[in-house]
């Protein structure tokens, strides 16, 4: 069965990711599971003396929790099965790291569409993965207001 990994941060845009693999698997017909993964930064120092490293830990796995919530609603409406999983690091290099290790045959990810020297200027979680990720990545774009209508 196939594994899909869809990245996960809480917003809208990565919402349209899910919504993007659950089409593919109604309207393809795949079987699939999804693998809803979420990336927090690691904790800086200054954090770590403050209030140290288990409190950190704790809020950053809850944190994660709430961030996964709209989208394993979305999953689990859908019928879809589905796994969490959730890192700390650089986004895109633990994303890459999750597929590996979740044996992931594709990546969905959310994205603003921006292109050219904006998307070079801000830096582009979905440029890195395109550029780094051992399986396909597939960049779902956020629909304009104008595309909506």
């Amino acid at each position: 069965m196939l594994r899909i990994l869809v990245a996960v941060d809480g917003s809208e845009l990565a919402l349209d990711a899910v919504r993007h693999a659950i089409m593919l698997l109604r309207r393809g017909g795949l079987q699939a599971t999804l693998v809803l993964g979420h990336v927090q930064e690691e904790a800086s120092l200054l954090e770590l003396a403050t209030h140290g490293a288990d409190t950190m830990a704790a809020a950053s796995v809850e944190a994660a929790q709430d961030l996964l919530a709209s989208a394993i609603a979305l999953v689990e409406a859908a019928g879809v099965g589905y796994e969490t999983e959730i890192g700390l690091g650089s986004v895109a290099a633990t994303l890459v790291d999750m597929a590996e290790r979740c044996g992931c045959d594709a990546l969905i990810i959310g994205a603003r569409g921006l292109g050219g020297l904006r998307g070079t200027l801000l830096g582009s979680v979905s440029q890195a993965l395109i550029q780094h990720s051992p399986v396909p990545v597939t960049v779902v774009k956020h629909p304009e207001p104008e595309d909506l209508g």
